[in-house]
């Protein structure tokens, strides 16, 4: 398996380069050359498959034998060991035809850590083969910080810079990444706003010769690594819903900001799995939800929300689906992408944008929506929603018919997103993890939200 850029000025690299390089060295986005197909008579054979299990498969699928099959094996054991839940990624029912799947098991109560787990042992896998210097840096909304961190602390030959928008953090969120005191890690608190942080990062990713002078390692979602290891709970989710008489496609309703999770829906639907609807929600940072329903990929002003690990305006992982869109003409894509940045916005009509909506449906939930849905949901039926995952729910409410069987993608625990959740006079006991937080001291630096001042830390750092 071969990976190429989605501007296509790459010559095609395999898997351990890919996740080496992050960004590609055109500024596109890596993806697969080409998408692995599968038979009704592999799914059959996976569907009854540990969580572990049936990430090998799919892994193996991207990497073939890049890796070999027993030390791949060996990284997906040691990265799944670490979560609370034997299954990983439980699916749990809350009414009919309405499932979550709970993603936030992992050692920092986040999605994030399914993907982050493997990639951090992945990392330090190639470390040791390879000889490789891994100097990672990354920006974070919130849960990908402690997610990163947790993933590569203390491992031998790895360092690890976490980018976060100053004050625009759950506590939470802000105590998991800052309380670690490790010297192979470094909290950069950013005056702006994550949009601020993602853009310094792709800016410095795509400064070639400084990318390379200090060994920079890309642990966001625009690593290609990352949204491999999140397909696979799609089929996970699938296949614990034919286990209980459910026959046919399935919806998803995912939670997203950065478009790298329900990107990989979108893989795994291309791959063969049999996926009806894939919905976008958003909170009211709302480009995706406005992209898909009107066709106008444009940044609107950027707003403070309950889920603020979606208060994100531009999509990093939007350039992959639009290389799929454009049927892989990377030549179209890097055009796209070339008038997105001198004019700030692109539009797609006609033909094109049925394509979009036949790939995706989306809905933007309002901040008071978002509180009524864990209220709801909270009496209804005795089960706490963060806030994420409740706009989720709401776009699952308000767009599927009934009978319509969904999974919403549940991304974080409750108990990080608590001062949303104070708002609906709802209380909850943190687990022991959290609640040791609070009595930690803090490491991190405040920094202005420029190029120069970032490359100024990394520089003393790395």
């Amino acid at each position: 398996m071969k990976y190429i850029s989605t501007r296509g000025q790459v010559a095609p690299i395999g898997f351990i380069d890919a996740v080496l390089m992050g960004l590609a060295d055109d500024g596109g986005l890596l993806v697969p050359e080409r998408m692995p197909q599968l038979t009704k008579e592999e799914l059959a054979k996976w569907q009854s498959l540990s969580y572990p299990e049936l990430a090998l498969e799919i892994f193996s699928l991207y990497i073939e034998d890049e890796i070999p099959r027993d030390e791949l094996k060996q990284l997906v054991d040691d990265s799944y060991a670490t979560f609370r839940d034997e299954a990983v990624t439980p699916v749990r029912k809350l009414k009919d035809s309405q499932y979550v799947m709970e993603l936030f098991h992992g050692p920092t109560f986040a999605f994030k850590d399914v993907a982050l787990q493997f990639l951090g042992n992945l990392y330090s896998y190639i470390s040791r083969r390879t000889s490789s210097i891994i100097h990672i840096l990354g920006a974070t909304s919130g849960d990908t910080g402690a997610s990163a961190i947790e993933g590569v602390r203390g491992k031998e030959g790895i360092k690890i810079c976490i980018l976060h928008p100053h004050q625009k953090v759950s506590k939470v969120q802000e105590l998991q990444m800052t309380t670690i005191d490790d010297a192979n890690v470094l909290n950069l608190s950013v005056e702006g706003t994550f949009d601020d942080c993602q853009r310094i990062i792709k800016e410095l990713f795509a400064d070639v010769d400084f990318k390379h002078q200090y060994h920079l390692r890309a642990i966001n979602s625009i690593n290609i690594a990352r949204i491999l290891a999140q397909i696979v709970y799609y089929f996970y989710a699938y296949f614990r819903l034919a286990e209980q008489g459910q026959q046919g496609a399935v919806s998803f309703s995912v939670p997203t900001g950065n478009f790298g999770d329900i990107f990989a829906g979108y893989m795994a639907k291309q791959m063969g799995l049999p996926i009806h609807k894939l919905i976008v929600a958003t909170n009211e940072n709302n480009i995706l939800a406005r992209f898909v329903n009107e066709g106008l990929y444009q940044p609107g002003e950027f707003r403070g929300t309950h889920s603020p690990s979606m208060d994100i305006q531009v999509a990093s992982n939007f350039e992959r689906y639009l290389y799929y869109l454009n049927n892989g003409d990377a030549d179209a894509v890097a055009s796209l992408m070339a008038r997105f940045k001198s004019e700030g916005s692109l539009t797609v009509t006609g033909d094109v944008l049925k394509q979009v909506q036949a790939d995706f449906a989306a809905y933007s939930v309002e901040n008071e929506e978002c509180l009524d849905t864990i209220s709801e949901y909270y009496k209804q039926h005795d089960y706490l929603l963060d806030p994420h995952t409740a706009c989720g729910i709401a776009a699952s409410d308000k767009l599927t018919a009934e009978g319509e069987v969904t999974v919403t993608l549940s991304t974080a625990h409750p108990a990080k997103f608590d001062e949303a959740i104070r708002l609906r006079s709802i209380s909850q006991t943190y687990p022991e993890q959290i609640q040791a937080l609070f009595d930690k001291p803090q490491f991190q630096k405040v920094v202005a939200g420029t190029n120069d001042a970032i490359k100024e830390q990394l520089v003393s750092f790395f």
